[in-house]
Parts: structure tokens; sequence; C-alpha cells
């Protein structure tokens, strides 16, 4: 059941976003404020914290189950992916690397190495590199990252296995620190000054190892204002982080051929538009075992657009946004049984 402020709230956004459209729009806004006000609805019941959505850059629910109805800062968990993919895109920008290079011409110590020795910088981000996930690295603390993901042997074929965790990311971090040593900048400074301060976000919840390295599979927080702001990024096609006219935001949302659904830290809802397409629950797939894990035809929701794009964090938090509709939304939760399937359907299905 939700509580007396949460339900005053909601009725208070569904006057406000009336009157924002205007008479004209009345039937749109009150079938559109419906539709949010179940989803809202849904999300408290599933343990949801906040909900914020904006359309065409005005703010048209905002709500707040937690902290007394304020906005908190709250983990976003594998939302940070999001934010090294974009690093590294900037990276492309920069000419500091390119995609498609081999980490081995930068990471040495693999060339002797017959499969990592092929591994290229695009399958780290996309998590097609067959490194295994190595789990334990999420652990705060962890001795040497570093070293635990360089050393790791290859337990699938890079290109061909989709294997999601912190190892190949780690392994990313190392080569960005080597390529940026000559200019004397780390991984986390240029994070902050390439992708952070466009989005007017300071220093991160980095999680550090006791070597230092930053734990780039997890570990911000933000509130739901704030990681709106990567919602943004994907409408306005990379700006302000990336340049539009070069198109490379499309490199961290097209897939891979091992998993379609998956870019650098982003999931697509592309199949949604495909007969052979099938709503998959994320959080639910990647609790199997990388090797029993079906992508085919996987999509978010048949209901939401096709060109929805979300990061996905654990415990239900999420951020989409739909450039065809103007829109982005984030919603933040404390674990209970959310979907992403349920929850979409009640915003976009008819």
């Amino acid at each position: 059941m939700m509580n007396g402020v949460v339900y005053w709230s909601m009725w208070m956004w569904r006057m406000v976003f009336m009157w924002m459209l205007g008479a004209s729009w009345m039937a749109r806004a009150d079938d559109l404020t419906a539709k949010i006000t179940s989803a809202a609805k849904y999300s408290v019941e599933q343990g949801g914290e906040a909900l914020l959505v904006r359309v065409n850059g005005k703010t048209v629910w905002e709500t707040y189950a937690g902290a007394g109805g304020k906005s908190v800062p709250q983990r976003i968990y594998s939302g940070t992916k999001g934010f090294w993919g974009l690093a590294a895109l900037v990276a492309v920008e920069d000419d500091i690397l390119k995609l498609d290079e081999k980490v081995a011409d930068t990471i040495t110590e693999w060339r002797d190495d017959k499969t990592r020795s092929q591994i290229t910088v695009r399958e780290l981000l996309d998590f097609t590199s067959g490194l295994p996930s190595l789990d334990g690295l999420h652990e705060n603390a962890f001795p040497d990252r570093t070293a635990t993901a360089l050393k790791a042997r290859c337990v699938g074929t890079p290109g061909k296995s989709f294997i999601y965790g912190p190892a190949s990311m780690q392994v990313f971090h190392e080569l960005l620190a080597r390529k940026l040593k000559a200019k004397k900048r780390t991984p986390v400074r240029y994070l902050e000054r390439e992708v952070l301060g466009p989005l007017d976000l300071g220093p991160q919840r980095y999680l550090p190892d006791t070597k230092g390295a930053p734990l780039l599979a997890a570990g911000f927080m933000q509130t739901a204002r704030q990681w709106a702001g990567m919602g943004n990024v994907i409408l306005k096609k990379g700006e302000p982080v990336l340049d539009e006219d070069d198109g490379l935001i499309a490199e961290a949302l097209k897939g891979s051929k091992a998993n379609a659904a998956f870019g650098f830290g982003f999931w697509n809802n592309h199949a949604a538009e495909s007969k052979a397409g099938r709503e998959v629950d994320v959080e639910s797939m990647l609790h199997r075992k990388w090797a029993s894990q079906s992508w085919r035809g996987a999509c978010l929701s048949k209901a939401a657009p096709a060109d929805l794009v979300a990061c996905i964090g654990s415990y239900g938090q999420r951020l989409y946004a739909v450039p065809s509709r103007g829109m982005v939304i984030v919603r933040m939760g404390k674990g209970g049984s959310f979907k992403d399937a349920v929850f979409l359907k009640k915003v976009f299905g008819g």
C-alpha cells in the first residue's frame, strides 16, 4: 500500500501535468498521466523510492517514497558502467584509442597469449572479450583488481561470448591508464573532466582497491535528477559529452553479435519491433551462469518504442531514455520484484 505522502504527491503531479500541457492537450495529457500514475503505483509496490519523468525537457512527474519524500543520492550500481562507456568514446574522439585496436598493443603482456592477444577494446566494453566475470572484484578494498583482471584467462571466445561482469572493465581501466600516462592524466581525472564535468557532476564514489584502482562496474551514487542527465545525453545524440555530428554515441548503443541488446553499459530495445523479439528480464537472466544465458531476440518491452535505451542497475535502479518521445524516466528502488516489461507496459501500453 502506498503511503499518504506518495499518494498526495502523485495527485499533485497529475494536476500540474494537466495544467502544463494546456486545454488542447487535455485528452492526451490525461492518458499519459493515468499511465504514469499506474506505473508509479507499481514502482512503489515493488520497493520503488524515486520516480522522475521528463518530457521534452520538462519535469512532468517527480515523487519520492523514502527519506521523508525528499530526493537523496542512491546507489545506481551498474548504471555506473555507462559513464565509463562515454569516457571510452571521448577517448576515441580525442584520438587516444580506437575501438577496434587490439588490447595487446597496449597491454603488451598479452601479446604471447593466443586468445587474449586477439581481444579488441570494443570487446572489453561490450563484454564479449571472453574474460571471466570475476564478480569478486566488486568487493570493497579488493587487494589488486588490475593484477587479478590482467592474469585472468579467457573462458569464452572473444567476440562470440557475452560475459557480464567487472573483469573486462578493469582491463579497460588499465589500458586507458597506460594511454593517458604520457599526458600525465589518470582515467578518473579524465572521466571527471570529459564526462562528469559537462553533466554538472562532481567526483563520484569510486570504491578504489588497495592500489587505488576504481571499480568501473558499479559504485556511483546519484539523485534521480543527476542520473537523468545521462538520459539527456541519449536524447541529444551524445551532447554535451560527445560531438553529435560524429555519431559515436551509436557505437555505445548498437550491441554485439553475442548480445545485440547490450552496448557499452547501455541496454537497447531494438528487437521490440521484430517478430522474433522477446521480452527478457535482464536482472533475472544475468543471475544465470553466462553459458546458460539466452540473449537471442532480447528486448526489454514489446510495448515500449524500439528506440528506448536503458541503464540497468541492481535492485531495480533504472534510467530509460526514449528519443522518439523526448522522454527520460528515472526509477530508483530498494529491491522488490521490479520488472521492466511490466513497468514499461504501464507507461507505453495501449
